[in-house]
């Protein structure tokens, strides 16, 4: 049991990460090996994000003070937080891949563009291409006509040295 002061310290916590945060996900971690937990503590920590575990009664009381109204008590399993500090979506990219080589851990929901998302919404979002990727397609898509006009210039280059080294052999 923890004393107040105990509680009071991680509800000043939770409420200055969730102040930070950009998104969040929520994932229920019931089963999840000590290992697999600290494995994806590490991978969310090269991104610029944390997981939180606290109570539910803790978490949803620190988001009602921020606005927020989810219902967490709703959700099943034990639930963790994974707080987005710099990119919003690789952490849900970061869980959802975890996710897919862990039956452990469940995503059950999150906090996305100041909306509760689904977990089938937080999944899709987590499925979608990152932003340098898409980029590149951007930049083939843009490059591809004018590698082709290159290419068709340089075959009538070629096709014109062609014929003059023809030319030249039948001369001499």
């Amino acid at each position: 049991m923890k004393t107040k002061a105990q509680k009071q310290t991680i509800l000043n916590a939770l409420a200055e990460n969730l102040a930070k945060q950009q998104a969040m996900v929520f994932v229920d971690y019931k089963g999840l090996k000590v290992k697999d937990m600290l494995d994806l503590r590490d991978r969310l920590k090269q991104v610029g994000s944390k997981l939180v575990v606290a109570k539910k009664t803790l978490l949803s009381r620190v988001m009602k003070e921020k606005g927020i109204g989810i219902d967490l008590k709703g959700m099943a399993g034990q639930i963790g937080a994974i707080f987005a500090f710099e990119d919003s979506l690789a952490p849900m990219k970061t869980a959802n891949t975890f996710a897919k080589t862990n039956a452990n851990l469940k995503i059950v929901g999150g906090y996305f563009e100041n909306e509760i998302q689904s977990a089938a919404t937080i999944v899709t979002i987590a499925s979608l291409p990152s932003r340098e990727e898409l980029l590149a397609k951007l930049v083939r898509t843009l490059a591809a006509p004018m590698s082709g006009f290159v290419a068709v210039l340089q075959g009538n280059i070629k096709g014109l040295v062609y014929v003059l080294a023809q030319r030249a052999k039948t001369n001499f």
